[in-house]
């Protein structure tokens, strides 16, 4: 029974249910557990969306450390792309879609460096700005299929290979078609994404325009950019390592995607 004050973070009953299976890295009842491991999880989820530093923690979640050591071995374990492929599935059915999308969209974003990762980040000239860069893929009605973290020096164009690969992985093959913005113009970026039987469209403005435009396909990346600046831990990048900065925004897409399936299925609380 939880004894603390509940967090409007706290995990809802249901969304363990869902999850736990996939966060049991031991049995439950091993020796070496210490602290319930919903707590740990409604560590994480509090962390991510508060902005907190991980020693900041309040005490009456488990030890900072203990959230912090068991959050690495989801991370590295892929706990969290597991959950979200699974979860993309179910909110892909219930809107009327087949379970692997055919189209996805690729898109970055510039996160400034903080001197917990300014050992490597790079300066993007287009933003000016010094930090680090997103790349992520997602299907056509937002949902996150792959992510990957480079300086922020590096050109989208370049990572195509590598999310076009990661995307055909989590689908199995079932993407023929990626739609880009500008940044990823040239031959070298169509030949990689066609190594992986994959189509890059390139959306432009049809005419020179002032202001915010919605741009066809290319609006739902955006979305899905805006839905991750609500976690203040993916405000900037305040990781020392890349695949933490990764891991995370994959914590977060989870909790999105756990609170769109209880209103899809009508269990929320």
């Amino acid at each position: 029974m939880n004894a603390r004050k509940p967090y409007p973070t706290d995990v809802q009953d249901e969304e363990w249910y869902f999850v736990a299976p996939y966060l049991t890295l031991l049995p439950m009842d091993a020796a070496q557990r210490e602290h319930s491991m919903r707590e740990v999880f409604n560590a994480l989820r509090w962390l991510v969306r508060s902005g907190s530093p991980w020693r900041l923690l309040p005490h009456d979640f488990p030890p900072w450390y203990t959230v912090y050591q068991q959050t690495q071995r989801w991370i590295k374990a892929g706990c969290f792309e597991t959950i979200a492929q699974d979860l993309r599935s179910l909110l892909r059915l219930a809107s009327g879609r087949e379970p692997a999308p055919t189209a996805t969209i690729l898109d970055s974003r510039t996160l400034q460096s903080t001197p917990e990762s300014g050992a490597r980040a790079g300066y993007d000239g287009a933003k000016r700005r010094k930090g680090s860069k997103v790349h992520i893929a997602v299907d056509t009605l937002g949902h996150l299929l792959a992510l990957y973290v480079t300086p922020a020096n590096e050109q989208d164009r370049d990572q195509v290979a590598k999310l076009a690969q990661s995307v055909q992985e989590v689908t199995g093959l079932n993407v023929d078609i990626a739609y880009v913005d500008q940044g990823y113009t040239g031959e070298a970026a169509q030949e990689q994404a066609q190594d992986f039987c994959m189509q890059l469209v390139v959306v432009k403005h049809t005419e020179a325009k002032k202001g915010f435009v919605l741009l066809p396909r290319r609006w739902v990346v955006e979305r899905s950019f805006a839905w991750a600046a609500r976690f203040r831990r993916l405000a900037k990048d305040y990781e020392r390592v890349a695949q933490t900065l990764a891991g995370l925004h994959f914590v977060a897409f989870v909790c999105l995607m756990l609170t769109k399936t209880l209103n899809t299925f009508g269990l929320s609380s």
